[in-house]
């Protein structure tokens, strides 16, 4: 049954940036896996037609039996819950997450929900002509959310979405509360980051235009996700330090978001930005041979069998410190 009207109280996160590359799903997997450690219970869903999240920690046959049967009366992926939505023949169908352990579970993506991504534009604009189609169809994934957040009882989910600025990831953001943006520090990420604030601010009023037309007694997205902070990945160090070549990228990273995602959004919304908070979340640096193995094995880097302890206990501590101010930072807004 779809929970009309009603919104569970999960603070829903998006680690999002448009640019490939950046390390988006192993920051979901271990960022989730830390703070469901911490006593949270945590869903995280795969909203990336690559389905990398549900690779990452689903044994190989078991992704291929779900993905082999996900167009089925069976079916157990996100495309089996839209497929209805996206071929109007019904309403969003019930599936069961996958446990991944006590506090953490998965909803399945599907390579197939491309299809689904397809049908989005014409239902937005359809939200522009105030007809319920247009707002049940871009309204579906977070109605399927509400469904499993509120059976769950979660306190978080997380998406992990893919890398660009299609009609997909415009509908995840605007269910999200809040979002953080993993960066690389290298020129491309710098680039993107220009960009990444005049889309969300663009999608944002979009939908304040849309609301306003909306009829009423019918379920709508919230369209104000709130930044969290930016977290830099994938950098080597040298004497516990950035190394040079990526030190430089820092401050760079700072003032681009600060002045292409903070200032954008906040003329546009001064409640997207959160105040009395330092721009970056926390930081992740290259931890290339465990992340290999993490993914190799399954699980998050905390729980990989071989490796070096020390990088181990490093791992850890960068995505318990990331958790942490995660809580910290959606409990006080």
């Amino acid at each position: 049954m779809i929970l009309k009207n009603k919104r569970f109280k999960a603070a829903r996160i998006a680690i999002f940036n448009h640019k490939g590359g950046v390390g988006k799903t192993t920051l979901a997997v271990n960022v989730a896996s830390a703070i469901a450690s911490s006593g949270k219970r945590v869903l995280m869903v795969d909203s990336d037609p690559q389905c990398n999240l549900t690779a990452y920690r689903v044994e190989e046959s078991v992704v291929n039996d779900l993905l082999d049967n996900s167009d089925g009366a069976n079916g157990n992926t996100l495309w089996s819950a839209l497929k209805p939505i996206a071929e109007a023949t019904g309403d969003v169908k019930q599936i069961k997450p996958i446990e991944l352990s006590s506090n953490l579970f998965l909803l399945a993506g599907d390579i197939r929900l491309i299809e689904f991504e397809q049908e989005l534009n014409g239902l937005w604009g359809e939200c522009f002509q105030r007809r319920a189609k247009g707002f049940r169809g871009i309204t579906a994934l977070s109605n399927l959310v509400n469904q499993i957040a509120e059976r769950g009882d979660f306190d978080f989910v997380f998406y992990d979405s893919g890398p660009n600025i299609g009609p997909l990831n415009r509908v995840i953001l605007l269910d999200c509360d809040y979002f953080a943006v993993p960066a690389a520090c290298d020129l491309f990420s710098l680039r993107a980051i220009t960009t990444l604030g005049h889309v969300l601010a663009k999608w944002v009023e979009d939908w304040q235009t849309i609301l306003e037309l909306a009829p009423d007694d019918i379920y709508l997205l919230p369209g104000k996700p709130k930044l969290l902070g930016y977290i830099p990945q994938r950098f080597r160090v040298y004497r516990d330090f950035p190394a040079s070549q990526y030190a430089k990228f820092m401050p760079q990273i700072e003032k681009r978001v600060r002045s292409d995602v903070v200032a954008v959004l906040k003329r546009t919304d001064a409640d997207l930005i959160l105040p009395d908070y330092p721009l970056k979340l926390g930081d992740v640096k290259d931890f290339a041979s465990l992340v290999t193995a993490s993914q190799v094995e399954g699980v998050p880097v905390s729980e990989v069998d071989d490796g070096d302890p020390h990088q181990k206990a490093l791992a850890e501590d960068a995505f318990s410190a990331l958790a942490k101010e995660i809580i910290k930072r959606t409990s006080s807004s």
